[in-house]
């Protein structure tokens, strides 16, 4: 593309969400505030250990899939290190302005689709050697059923970014007084209706949400069918959520 064609492409499809740098000096400027944007190199960094330990030499022929691609940041970022990188994203006009990205960069080991988690197992009927599934989580209002699909579609290892609530453990009665059973975590209602209907871009596709404590996702990943599940730690200097671990980045092994 010439630098007038990704200059009225940063222009039409503004505003955006990620800032990337494109050629001819160009790039576009994210909306966000600047003290958040580190959170996705955060994210990123955080993901990349765990998957380049798993994998090591063969990371250059695995396929992968970024599940909520949004505009296709992290996509673009494994694009160079991969085979093959897969978006799904609901969205049109986030796939939209992936796609120029694309075009921009002159990538030709992604593409971008139509789909939603809720129905992901059914609608690729494939598994993919590695899935990112980065700051989606709690935007749906079904996390098991959304985690059994993302399992269905991983061949080897997951990478899970979501915020989370404060840790609760206890026990409740389970039909009699005398009968009580353990509860592992839990799950907080957010309703996100003013931002939903309102048209932000960040939402889900449901105006309500959950959030998981970092017990309950936990148990949702072993139960969803992965084997392994390790919390990565956060590294000096990283975003400010997830060092505190308001946010958590987990690696999940099926």
């Amino acid at each position: 593309m010439t630098p007038e064609e990704i200059a009225a492409g940063i222009e039409r499809l503004g505003p955006w969400f990620y800032r990337f740098d494109l050629p001819h000096g160009l790039h576009t400027t994210s909306e966000l505030p600047e003290n958040v944007l580190p959170i996705h190199e955060t994210r990123l960094r955080m993901a990349l250990g765990p998957v380049e330990r798993h994998f090591g030499e063969r990371l250059k022929d695995i396929e992968c899939l970024d599940i909520g691609s949004h505009e296709g940041f992290y996509s673009f970022a494994l694009a160079p290190r991969v085979k093959h990188v897969t978006g799904v994203e609901p969205r049109e006009d986030s796939r939209e302005r992936a796609c120029f990205i694309q075009s921009a960069l002159g990538l030709t080991n992604v593409d971008f689709q139509p789909g939603v988690v809720e129905t992901l197992g059914a609608d690729l009927n494939r598994t993919y050697d590695l899935t990112l599934f980065l700051g989606v989580l709690y935007h749906v209002p079904d996390p098991i059923l959304c985690l059994r699909n993302v399992a269905q579609v991983t061949g080897e290892l997951c990478i899970i970014e979501t915020q989370v609530i404060d840790e609760v453990e206890g026990s409740t009665e389970w039909g009699a007084r005398e009968w009580t059973r353990n509860y592992h975590g839990v799950l907080a209602l957010i309703d996100e209706s003013g931002e939903f209907h309102a048209g932000n871009r960040e939402t889900g596709v449901m105006p309500l949400v959950t959030c998981p404590s970092p017990k309950a996702l936990a148990t949702m990943l072993h139960h969803a069918g992965f084997r392994r599940v390790d919390f990565i730690p956060p590294y000096e200097g990283a975003y400010e959520q997830l060092a505190r671990r308001k946010r958590v980045v987990v690696a999940a092994w099926k």
